[in-house]
């Protein structure tokens, strides 16, 4: 292990937090304005701000524009001041994930950022995968290692729900009925809702937010046991970022949504991938992995800001998963004094 990015790591880690913090505070003023791409501007703007302090070398492998031409940090986009011998990071980020949540100040919209080192030989920390959607199944720590144990478990993206359920039941110790299916609550997951509800379990639905779905069954403090179903591929990637810190697993498989998408992928040399189960380590490589994220409105994962007169409060979670510390943070931000580093501005300006 090389000492000195091992302790550079660790000096970086808050920075990365103020950055989430930073972006859930920018993107406050437009909660509930019911416009979204507003709110996404303003959280790029802070995390870029924040970005531009940062003596790294970086590079946005996973970011925002491939679904819904949003305001941007982009694939390719280079951050940080790149100073000679500044540490390499590969960075995927979702600056307001759950922005239609944040537009209509509805619950579970967040901001969350997830940043690995480069290998030694240069390998890439994060995987780009370059299609919309993945179908992706999120699972605790106790069902991965039996999973490890035997690899016979139908712990797969591929397998019934039904019998995912089952062997999920029986290692937690639970009833089939008792295991909590979260389900992002779109057309393309009716089949995969209706199986859970025929088959007794109790389904937990949400309108947007995945990444903290598919957090939620690593979590300690979640009643939640399995996460299901297609979703956007840059939240796969930085959940299966958040899971290699927490010890818990995701399998994921790329959806093309349409015959036009599958030969796109094939013409990027994507063919023999397209069948591919991925696992979150294949997602999320290496042990120099850190995972931020600050709660926007409040969710399952974290509660939102909260103002009361002057002072704004942000609860945060912060993860490594060198040493697998999960630290969540509350921090009280006096707005009178508190000022943030702006892209837009280039340089610091009062909430």
């Amino acid at each position: 292990m090389n000492l000195s990015l091992y302790d550079i790591e660790r000096n970086l880690i808050l920075d990365f937090l103020r950055a989430t913090e930073t972006a859930a505070l920018n993107t406050l003023r437009w909660l509930g304005k019911g416009d979204k791409e507003a709110a996404d501007a303003a959280a790029c703007d802070a995390i870029r701000g924040m970005f531009d302090l940062m003596p790294i070398s970086g590079e946005i492998v996973l970011g925002e524009g491939i679904k819904d031409e949003a305001p941007g940090l982009f694939i390719g986009e280079k951050v940080g001041t790149w100073e000679k011998g500044s540490p390499i990071f590969d960075i995927a980020l979702d600056p307001v994930d759950g922005t239609t949540n944040a537009a209509k100040g509805m619950p579970n919209s967040l901001s969350c950022i997830a940043a690995g080192m480069r290998g030694v030989n240069g390998e890439r920390a994060l995987q780009d995968i370059p299609a919309f959607y993945l179908k992706k199944l999120a699972y605790p720590l106790e069902v991965r290692r039996a999973w490890l144990a035997d690899p016979s478990l139908p712990i797969d993206v591929d397998a019934p729900i039904g019998e995912v359920i089952d062997v999920t039941a029986r290692i937690l110790g639970k009833e089939p009925r008792d295991v909590v299916v979260c389900v992002l609550d779109r057309p393309r997951n009716q089949e995969l809702i209706d199986d859970v509800r025929r088959k007794g379990a109790t389904l937990r639905l949400i309108v947007d937010g995945d990444i903290a779905a598919a957090l939620a069954p690593a979590m300690h403090t979640s009643s939640i046991d399995l996460y299901a179903g297609i979703g956007g591929s840059p939240e796969g990637v930085l959940a299966a970022a958040g899971l290699r810190c927490l010890g818990g697993g995701m399998r994921a498989k790329i959806w093309p949504r349409d015959e036009a998408e599958r030969q796109s992928l094939i013409e990027l040399g994507w063919k023999d991938r397209l069948d591919k189960q991925f696992m979150s380590k294949d997602l999320a490589r290496g042990e120099n992995l850190i995972f931020a994220a600050t709660g926007i409105s409040s969710g399952p994962l974290l509660r939102g800001v909260e103002v009361r007169r002057s002072i704004a409060t942000t609860h945060s979670v912060l993860m490594r998963a060198r040493s697998g510390t999960v630290r969540f943070l509350e921090s009280q931000h006096n707005l009178e004094r508190k000022t943030i580093h702006l892209r837009s501005t280039h340089e610091e300006r009062p909430l």
